[in-house]
């Protein structure tokens, strides 16, 4: 078995590369998925809440029309319209195998930040605006 030299990484490390946006479009992506993870246990406690408890609803609706949880709310839709516009960037690479351009990876990937966020705030103010 060959050994490498020691000055050598044996994979690539954030310190070894320059940052770049596809870089953070793809650690964004992971950190949205265990965003997504954890508000579906919230909004799954909070419809348990909802089936089995009517002060624990009112207990759950009260945190969640705080600023506290309009923030949480907030931010949870935009994770799950980041990691939707994500997953269709990489069904786009893993199927047809287009994007890999670095111009066109990084275009996209200011489109994903720039739909997550514009789509978030749309839906919060919505959701404000109905009375919700």
């Amino acid at each position: 078995m060959a050994k490498t030299p020691d000055s050598r990484p044996l994979s690539p490390h954030v310190s070894v590369w320059r940052w770049h946006l596809t870089m953070a479009a793809s650690i964004a992506h992971r950190v949205s998925g265990m965003a997504l993870y954890f508000g579906s246990f919230l909004i799954a406690l909070w419809l348990a809440a909802l089936a089995f408890n009517p002060d624990l609803h009112a207990l759950a609706k009260d945190v969640m029309t705080s600023w506290f949880g309009r923030a949480i709310l907030f931010l949870w839709v935009a994770a799950v319209l980041y990691h939707l516009a994500n997953g269709v960037r990489h069904l786009i690479w893993d199927g047809p195998g287009t994007g890999f351009d670095p111009k066109v990876a990084s275009s996209v990937s200011a489109f994903n930040f720039a739909f997550a966020l514009a789509g978030a705030l749309l839906i919060t103010f919505l959701a404000l605006r109905s009375g919700s």
